[in-house]
């Protein structure tokens, strides 16, 4: 290569070394100040105020809704399945006629039974009389002691034999009445287990099964490690039990404790406690799986903010607190327990102070933020 393409070669580098330090000079220029902008940026932010009072620690559950009590009616008579008079589902008052039986062969029963007590009442006066006639008679003396006595047990036998067949009338009215099945209790009905033309036997044909559902009750399992929360938070006076419908947008049920059983699960390590719920407006149903909330614990007078505040580093958890001058600081802090959607605050924190939920990506230690208003 001669010196003079080697001088041009050099020329044409140094050229574009100039051209390149001239690009990146006006480059950083221009960049500077809206770095400096963003830096100085207030941050849209969301914010609240911690609070100091008493904070009610409570278990999250699964629970389950079951019948007040439950009945599977049967026929205390046997007889042909009649009627039916409800509608499958539908709820019922105590006393309403649920199931009616064919009741000609128990009324002729009744009668048949009436007509003996009759005939026995017919006996007895014969036999007042015939005891009358023989007591008068042995005073004067005109018949035997031996054959009073013999009117004498007639008597008895006639009153003992019409009080036997009056008991059989009283069993012959009961049997008829048993042919009209009513509701034992308020409740919801389910379908038919058979249908009118059906034989039915006594004390053994499944007729319907009936739900009482006000008030009901709600099932569930806790930890045996809860069970002293939940017994020394009893002893202070009723437990409340909040139930919540998946897909219900209503209000969450109120109920209270009302059972705890007298044994632990050593399969599950659990305890079954019950709820009861008016129902009032039967939200709740029998085998309806619900979310319960069980209070266990309350701490006095702790400092507490929403859950969303935390934020976690490798360094430990920490909330970005806004200041007066509106600028943020990353306080690392010393959380405690959770409850109802706030986190108790142990150390690093003050009542009054606002602290950043919503919006926190984009803050650092020193930002600069600004609380939205209207959401």
């Amino acid at each position: 290569m001669s010196w003079k393409k080697l001088l041009l070669i050099v020329l044409v580098l140094a050229l574009l070394a100039a051209a390149m330090l001239v690009f990146r000079s006006g480059h950083d220029a221009a960049s500077t100040p809206k770095a400096a902008s963003s830096a100085n940026a207030e941050v849209p932010v969301q914010a609240a105020t911690a609070t100091r009072g008493d904070v009610d620690l409570s278990l999250k559950l699964v629970g389950r809704a079951e019948a007040w009590s439950t009945v599977t009616l049967r026929s205390r008579v046997s007889g042909q399945l009649e009627s039916l008079g409800f509608t499958p589902g539908a709820q019922v008052k105590k006393g309403d006629l649920l199931v009616q039986i064919d009741t000609r062969l128990l009324k002729a029963q009744l009668d048949q039974a009436r007509g003996t007590v009759a005939r026995d009442q017919a006996q007895l006066l014969k036999a007042q009389a015939d005891q009358q006639r023989y007591s008068d008679m042995l005073a004067k003396g005109f018949v035997s002691k031996a054959d009073y006595d013999t009117y004498q047990a007639n008597l008895g036998v006639a009153k003992a034999v019409l009080q036997s067949d009056i008991a059989a009338q009283e069993l012959a009215q009961t049997q008829l009445e048993y042919a009209r099945i009513v509701a034992p209790f308020d409740g919801v009905i389910g379908s038919p287990l058979v249908w009118p033309g059906a034989q039915v036997t006594a004390d053994s044909t499944d007729l319907l099964v009936l739900n009482q559902i006000h008030p009901i009750r709600v099932a569930f399992n806790i930890p045996e490690d809860s069970l002293a929360a939940v017994r020394a938070s009893r002893a202070r006076g009723d437990v409340p039990v909040t139930a919540t419908i998946p897909g219900d947008k209503g209000k969450p049920l109120s109920g209270a404790l009302e059972f705890i059983d007298n044994a632990v699960d050593a399969t599950t390590g659990t305890i079954v406690l019950k709820g009861r719920f008016d129902n009032a407006d039967a939200r709740l149903t029998p085998g309806q799986f619900v979310q319960v909330i069980l209070p266990t614990a309350r701490i006095a007078n702790a400092v507490s903010v929403p859950v969303e505040a935390l934020q976690s580093s490798s360094r430990g958890s920490f909330v970005f607190v806004l200041g007066h001058d509106g600028k943020v600081e990353q306080r690392y802090i010393t959380p405690g327990p959770t409850a109802a959607g706030r986190a108790v605050i142990d150390k690093g924190l003050e009542a009054g102070e606002q602290v950043v939920t919503e919006g926190q990506m984009l803050l650092i230690d020193g930002s600069r933020a600004r609380v939205k208003t209207g959401g």
